[in-house]
């Protein structure tokens, strides 16, 4: 199957989500903004307050609105006893609905008001009450104006609707995030076709109707009204019950978890489970998923764990840490460490190998004194991370900037020399690709990551989904985990993780 093949044949499952995710925030936007742009109309103070408040809203980048409605539902969900969902449909629609509220808000204050003044006067001398005025006078003078925002609300959501990915939804955003981690252009390029062909096919269906409400023909209104519906219907075919038990596998947004995810499923699927992926997401969202069930399994790190979750600052030896962190889990979140993988995945400070050579450095310690005249380019995370923080501490790193970048694009910018060190990862096959040197940390700064598979509650006494798991425990070593990342990082003859995946697994087979 050809690259465009394989990444279109992914399209009808998130197109499915996305349509409903799409539509459900703007149906709530409608729901909120419609009484409010009436009232609006009649109360100049309440219309300053909701337009500024909505205009305020649009400032937010949309990344970082979806983010913080994570922890905002995860602290109701605590303070009310649980029951409130903090990662999926519900952070990702209350987002959305945020943003659809400024058109449709601003442009039925703007039409309402300029109503000609006599019309109304005219329906108050025939007598017509609040309500017959609104519907028979109002509302029709209004609409084509309202429709224009609801078209371009409409827009905005779908293209924004995208970044749900970061929490946990699926959408098109799905394809985008993982394509440009894997440099799968395919993949990036379905993903934005698809979610731009929608946004067009809405817009022009919304478009309809305007043009049916302003010209008074009806029919075409609703036909086009129609079609949006059976397409929302359509959308909900994939939540219909089925006789497979479905379950949720969790990924963070880099080559080695995408593969580590597509091996979990595929056991997960031939021991008779119908199986959904929930990838790109951020370490400091992963695991309150898992705790909260909105995912099943993932793979973690012990030294993520270690030191994002239990805020633990000594580097005990690397088996003592999985052993801690697992009884930290059971004990304080219900969740059960099933076992290490067999790999470490550790931050490893890397320089190109001839530039560290030429300047003699082969540690942090030597780094030191010679970091203020070099760049370092770091991951999302890293410049945010404890691990970080840990590094500085023991070793007083000055350098002369520091930027992050998506996982791909970081080895990417060493390799043009727009950074001199990287925070490189120790299982990553574009380590001796690239020739980079990897910096030894001497005073022990950072802690052990040991590859750990962990299971939700709902899950940790499932016979059947742990007897599916147990045989990857200590079967896949780093050697192999190294090649079965670059399969999908490298430049040339690219595979997808979902090849490299079952690659690994007949490796481990053998």
């Amino acid at each position: 199957m050809s690259p465009f093949l394989a990444a279109f044949s992914r399209v009808p499952d998130l197109l499915a989500a996305h349509v409903l995710l799409a539509a459900s925030a703007l149906v709530l936007g409608l729901v909120i903004s419609l009484p409010l742009a009436i009232w609006s109309a009649r109360r100049p103070l309440v219309a300053r307050a909701a337009l500024g408040f909505a205009s305020l809203v649009q400032t937010i980048p949309s990344l970082a609105l979806l983010a913080l409605f994570y922890p905002l539902l995860l602290s109701i969900s605590t303070m009310v006893g649980g029951g409130i969902p903090a990662l999926g449909f519900l952070p990702a629609m209350l987002a959305l609905t945020l943003y659809a509220l400024l058109p449709i808000l601003r442009n039925g204050v703007t039409g309402l008001e300029s109503i000609d003044p006599a019309v109304i006067e005219a329906a108050d001398g025939v007598g017509m009450t609040s309500w017959q005025k609104l519907l028979l006078i109002e509302a029709p003078l209004v609409s084509p104006v309202l429709m224009a925002g609801i078209r371009t609300a409409a827009v905005w959501t779908i293209g924004a609707a995208t970044l749900s990915t970061t929490v946990g939804q699926p959408s098109l955003g799905d394809m985008i995030f993982a394509g440009l981690q894997t440099q799968n252009w395919a993949l990036v390029l379905a993903g934005c076709v698809t979610a731009a062909g929608l946004a067009l096919a809405v817009d022009a269906l919304l478009g309809v109707v305007e043009h049916g409400i302003a010209h008074r023909k009806r029919i075409r209104a609703f036909v086009a009204l129609g079609i949006l519906g059976v397409g929302v219907l359509a959308a909900l075919a994939p939540m219909l019950p089925r006789s497979q038990p479905t379950v949720v596998v969790g990924a963070k947004g880099f080559s080695e978890q995408y593969i580590l995810a597509r091996m979990i499923g595929h056991r997960l699927e031939a021991a008779g489970y119908r199986v959904q992926y929930r990838e790109g997401l951020g370490s400091a969202v992963v695991f309150g998923a898992l705790s909260g069930g909105d995912i099943d399994v993932y793979v973690d790190y012990s030294g993520t764990i270690w030191t994002n979750e239990m805020k633990r600052t000594d580097v005990p030896s690397r088996p003592e840490i999985v052993r801690q962190v697992g009884r930290w889990a059971a004990s304080q979140h219900n969740i059960r460490l099933l076992g290490a993988l067999g790999f470490e995945n550790a931050y490893a400070f890397a320089m190109r190998g001839d530039d560290a050579t030429k300047r003699g450095i082969r540690s942090l310690s030597d780094l030191v004194a010679q970091a203020p005249d070099l760049d370092f380019g770091a991951d999302l995370e890293f410049l945010e991370r404890p691990e970080w923080a840990a590094v500085k501490r023991a070793y007083p790193l000055r350098f002369k900037s520091a930027q992050a970048y998506n996982p791909t694009f970081m080895y990417r910018a060493i390799d043009s020399r727009r950074a001199d060190v990287i925070s490189a990862f120790s299982s990553d096959g574009r380590i001796a690709a690239q020739k980079l040197t990897t910096l030894a940390d001497p005073k022990g700064a950072i802690p052990g990551y040991d590859a750990i598979l962990m299971v939700s509650p709902r899950h940790k006494r499932d016979a059947r989904f742990i007897g599916a798991l147990t045989p990857l425990i200590d079967h896949i070593p780093v050697d192999l985990m190294r090649r079965a990342n670059y399969l999908v990082d490298r430049d040339t003859d690219k595979k997808s993780p979902e090849d490299a995946a079952r690659w690994l697994e007949g490796q481990i087979s053998k």
